[in-house]
């Protein structure tokens, strides 16, 4: 049966269509909705033609429409999101996750449980976190952990989970909870001085186009340990959000600040800077440094009673000179600082046109050798048995093995005092004779008589001990079955040279009074016969003694102990008669007194 609906009725429907489609129409356009509108038509997506735009676009406004106007769509779209918000947050909440864009001093924490927080936190701020120390335009950078700064990281973590969701769009970083260690931080602090202090500048002098100038006394700076602690301590939370600490600095003012007072003698020297020279008393080798009236000036500055030697602006001369004494590379030999620094301070007010100073060794290591015994190392290496006993205690020297090391002393050990680089006395034991020298000519050569074989005279390079006109010494040998009761004897003009013991020492000596009341003159100069020392005949001991004064140095050499200096060397390779012609003394016989 057919229907028959009214034109009418027909009518009515499409008006009602048409007035929907019209009103969908209006509420897009709604000035209220206008930006989200226009946010829509402005997205563009890649590989979509203009006719598939126009479509998405009619779908998003009907979508639009419909959310606005059916109250179930729109009720069914916030309860959705209601959930998808409720289970985010429960799924944080629940297992005590803390919520994303959370961080602590900058270290990402957002979507991390607690637990596994703590140690992301543990582990960044020992091994990534860095501090920034700073004292005006210096800085350094150091582990939180070397300054004593702690982190709580359990407390920081339940920080960060009080703050909810406050880091979400944008971030939130938390400022940690740290704390300080201060026994920490104070011996790092105090470690630190080295760098960050900066000492007080005296008054000194200059050389510029016109001549000497004044240059007056600055201002110097040590760290305030306790200061930068307290400082630390109080603005604990900044420190550790900014990761900056600014030390606290102590100003130093300078000891003198006007160089005029000594401007006139700083001139006379500047103009005519003293020659610079290192002596080698073992080589007796003199070298020279010549040195710049520029640079002279630098290293003046004043002090109490008068010009004085700046150490920081002279060691760099110090130590380039000391590498060019080693061109091996081994550095063996150098200059000490300190002797050095005096040794030039004291020509600075003297005016003295040359400065000696004295080169050093350093202590070696020696590899021992098929055969080797203690006693045969000493002698071969110039150096008493005791004192290597000393460099190597508690070692067994009755056991030793080819290619095992043994530490030996520095060879200055044997020269105490300051050289006399003007005079050398040279020993030759093989042949039995001494050459003294002044100022590397022959001044004295006669025989001598050394140590007997079981009571040798050790080789090396000595000096000039001590001085006694009369010296008594003795031997076990003087003892009886007991060992008591033993005899001494008395020596003439001895000089001490070395130590063969702590206090006992060999020397020179002329005539022998012996415990029998037996006198021995020196006649038997020319062979072995001492119990160690160097026996000359008793007047020339006594112009020896009056001559060498303590410090000189003497070189005993031998097939063990090789020369070492060019004297040394003469003698070695000369006969006594080579230089007797040359001595200002008489040689021969003297009849004993």
């Amino acid at each position: 049966m057919d229907v028959y609906e009214p034109g009418s009725r027909r009518r009515s429907k499409a008006r009602e269509r048409s007035m929907v489609r019209e009103s969908r129409k209006q509420v897009v356009s709604h000035p209220a909705l206008s930006g989200l509108r226009d946010r829509l038509s402005a997205i563009t997506v890649p590989g979509l033609n203009t006719d598939t735009r126009q479509q998405l676009g009619k779908f998003g406004r009907d979508l639009l429409w419909y959310v606005l106007n059916v109250p179930q769509i729109r009720n069914g779209i916030l309860g959705l999101i209601a959930f998808i918000f409720g289970f985010f947050v429960l799924s944080h909440v629940l297992p005590g996750r803390i919520f994303p864009g959370v961080s602590a001093a900058g270290i990402d924490l957002g979507g991390l449980p607690a637990e596994e927080a703590v140690s992301r936190l543990i582990t960044a701020w020992q091994n990534d976190t860095r501090l920034t120390l700073v004292d005006g335009s210096n800085q350094w950078e150091v582990n939180p952990a070397d300054l004593g700064l702690q982190i709580d990281a359990q407390a920081t973590v339940e920080s960060a989970r009080g703050v909810g969701m406050a880091g979400i769009p944008f971030g939130y970083n938390i400022t940690p909870v740290v704390t300080v260690d201060t026994p920490i931080a104070r011996n790092f602090l105090l470690d630190l001085t080295a760098q960050t202090d900066v000492p007080p500048f005296n008054a000194g002098y200059g050389l510029t186009a016109t001549g000497v100038v004044g240059i007056p006394g600055q201002n110097g700076r040590s760290l305030n340990v306790a200061g930068t602690i307290q400082l630390m301590q109080t603005n604990i939370e900044a420190v550790a959000r900014t990761r900056r600490l600014d030390l606290v600095m102590n100003p130093i003012p300078p000891d003198y600040d006007d160089p005029e007072p000594y401007l006139e003698q700083a001139q006379r020297l500047i103009t005519n800077p003293p020659v610079l020279a290192g002596y080698d008393p073992f080589l007796n080798q003199t070298v020279r440094w010549a040195t710049s009236p520029a640079e002279f000036a630098s290293w003046l500055e004043v002090e109490a009673d008068g010009l004085g030697l700046r150490a920081d602006a002279y060691a760099p001369f110090l130590e380039a000179q000391t590498r060019s004494l080693n061109p091996d590379g081994t550095e063996v030999r150098y200059l000490d600082p300190l002797r050095s620094k005096d040794v030039l301070r004291e020509a600075i007010n003297t005016g003295a046109s040359e400065v000696t100073m004295r080169i050093q060794y350093r202590p070696q290591q020696y590899t021992i050798q098929a055969g080797d015994a203690g006693f045969r190392i000493s002698r071969r290496m110039g150096i008493p048995f005791f004192n290597i006993q000393q460099a190597n205690p508690n070692r067994n020297w009755d056991q030793m093995f080819p290619g095992e090391t043994i530490n030996l002393p520095p060879p200055d050990i044997t020269l105490p005092l300051d050289p006399v680089p003007t005079k050398r006395i040279v020993v030759n034991l093989n042949e039995q004779f001494m050459v003294a020298f002044e100022n590397n000519q022959v001044r004295y050569a006669w025989l001598i008589s050394s140590g007997l074989e079981e009571y040798p005279t050790s080789p090396g390079t000595y000096q000039i001990l001590s001085k006694e006109e009369v010296a008594r010494g003795s031997s076990f040998t003087l003892c009886n079955e007991g060992g008591g009761n033993c005899g001494q004897w008395e020596m003439y003009w001895f000089m001490g040279m070395y130590e063969v013991a702590g206090g006992v020492m060999n020397g020179f000596h002329g005539a022998v009074l012996l415990p029998n009341g037996a006198y021995l003159g020196g006649g038997n100069v020319g062979a072995p016969y001492t119990f160690g020392c160097v026996m000359s005949m008793n007047d020339q001991a006594e112009i020896l003694f009056n001559w060498a004064e303590e410090g000189v140095i003497v070189e005993v050499i031998s097939n063990e102990y090789l020369p070492k200096s060019d004297l040394g060397q003469l003698v070695w390779t000369q006969p006594l008669s080579a230089f007797q012609g040359q001595s200002v003394a008489a040689m021969g016989s003297v009849p004993a007194a």
